[in-house]
């Protein structure tokens, strides 16, 4: 199995890499996040890799951090869920978020996750929720979501931070982190965007 690769970054393309290493060309299918999290073409990186073989396919799938390996290789186990949906859901939030909304059993969050209906999102978190409560996740990026929320006022305030140029997941936690004790859609957008990190 190939564990990791270390080469220069040859190209970058949506969901994909290719990292030369020796002169041969490997492409890796990457979420997201590492995408934009490893150097541009021509510099050097090391990506973690999970090699999937089966009988008319052998895939690589890459990470820029052993932490997204080791929830990915978590994902995969849930029925369900192959390499390339697992890939999706580590593109549609951030780890440390993905880690809190599985944890404490967020399946509105999980569902807005393009591709993951609602009923796969619930057994991902009945199926994981100890499991990945193991993973460290910074006091600062823990998001608690208050019970007492006016779902419309979220809808608005994410559509608005979307209309933005905020990312729609993003859009969609930030509102939702910011929407404690029925707060209105005004109130949330501006709880949101003072938080915002760009």
């Amino acid at each position: 199995m190939i564990s990791f690769l270390i080469g220069s970054i040859e190209e970058k393309m949506e969901g994909a890499i290719v990292v030369n290493v020796g002169g041969v060309g490997f492409e890796v299918s990457v979420s997201s996040n590492t995408l934009q999290s490893l150097p541009m073409p021509g510099e050097s990186a090391k990506v973690y890799t999970y090699m999937s073989v089966r009988e008319d396919d052998i895939s690589l799938f890459g990470f820029s951090s052993i932490e997204e390996r080791d929830v990915f290789n978590q994902l995969i186990t849930v029925s369900g869920i192959g390499p390339k949906m697992a890939l999706a859901i580590l593109s549609g939030l951030s780890l440390s978020d993905l880690v809190i909304a599985i944890t404490k059993e967020d399946v509105k969050i999980l569902s807005k996750i393009k591709g993951l209906g609602k009923k796969t999102a619930e057994r991902l978190c009945l199926e994981l929720k100890d499991k990945l409560s193991m993973f460290g996740v910074a006091e600062s990026a823990q998001q608690t979501f208050d019970v007492d929320y006016d779902e419309d006022a979220v809808q608005m305030a994410t559509d608005t931070l979307i209309s933005l140029g905020i990312n729609k997941n993003e859009a969609y936690m930030l509102a939702r982190a910011n929407a404690a004790n029925n707060a209105t859609a005004e109130e949330i957008i501006s709880k949101s965007l003072r938080r915002y990190k760009g």
